[in-house]
């Protein structure tokens, strides 16, 4: 991959897309993982998602659920709807896959055929798709071929594929493949962006030092972000 791209993958500065994403969910979550620098990035050593977020929803004890943690409809974050993120259509969906298994020391599990669980790929524009992963089993609502509107329902959160526990997957990428397209920055319109209160007793391997107000088109893990509408 590095080889077809000179050397030089996209980043914040050559990246050219002239599209900007809503974040694909309702209310307010959590930045649990991902962000534009090394420093912040969920998997920079991995070009295909150098650029990706893992959200969930945290209440204001940084707890991501209540009651039995080993069972996935304690997490906040499980069943809420997941969106269309932008206009564009449906390239491909990957359905029929179980919740895998969510354990106390959040030991990382996978009991689907594909790391990213039930997902849902769209084409934005000719070289740019977002994808959404760990979909709840039985919730998309979406084929292949169809059309999809900024903020239409298409499925559930869950806890499909490779996890630890129920959240969002969510990236952009330059073509279709997950295993060979290189992620691309992510740019969000019309959001709020604020610290989450207490995430270090959910994770204080990245402690956000920025402030509220975020004039950035980047988000970054230990946020919490929601839409302005």
């Amino acid at each position: 991959m590095r080889h077809k791209y000179k050397g030089k993958l996209p980043d914040i500065n050559n990246n050219d897309s002239r599209m900007i994403y809503s974040l694909p969910f309702h209310g307010k979550w959590a930045v649990a993982n991902g962000g534009v620098t090394k420093r912040t990035s969920h998997s920079w050593e991995v070009p295909t998602q150098r650029y990706a977020y893992d959200f969930i929803i945290l209440d204001g004890d940084g707890n991501s659920f209540t009651g039995e943690e080993t069972e996935v409809r304690s997490f906040y974050c499980y069943g809420k709807e997941i969106l269309a993120p932008a206009d564009g259509m449906i390239a491909e969906v990957g359905d029929g896959n179980p919740d895998s298994k969510v354990t106390k020391n959040r030991a990382v599990s996978c009991d689907a055929r594909d790391i990213r669980g039930n997902y849902i790929l769209i084409r934005h524009l000719d070289h740019e798709y977002s994808l959404s992963a760990h979909l709840r089993p039985g919730s998309i609502l979406v084929s292949v071929g169809q059309s999809v509107k900024r903020g239409e329902k298409l499925a559930e959160c869950g806890n499909s594929g490779n996890t630890t526990e129920p959240h969002l997957h969510f990236q952009v990428q330059r073509g279709k493949s997950f295993y060979s397209s290189p992620g691309l920055p992510v740019k969000f319109k019309d959001i709020i962006v604020q610290n989450t209160h207490n995430f270090g007793n959910f994770d204080d391997r990245h402690l956000n030092e920025r402030g509220d107000q975020c004039n950035s088109p980047y988000i970054e893990v230990g946020q919490t972000v929601s839409n302005e509408i």
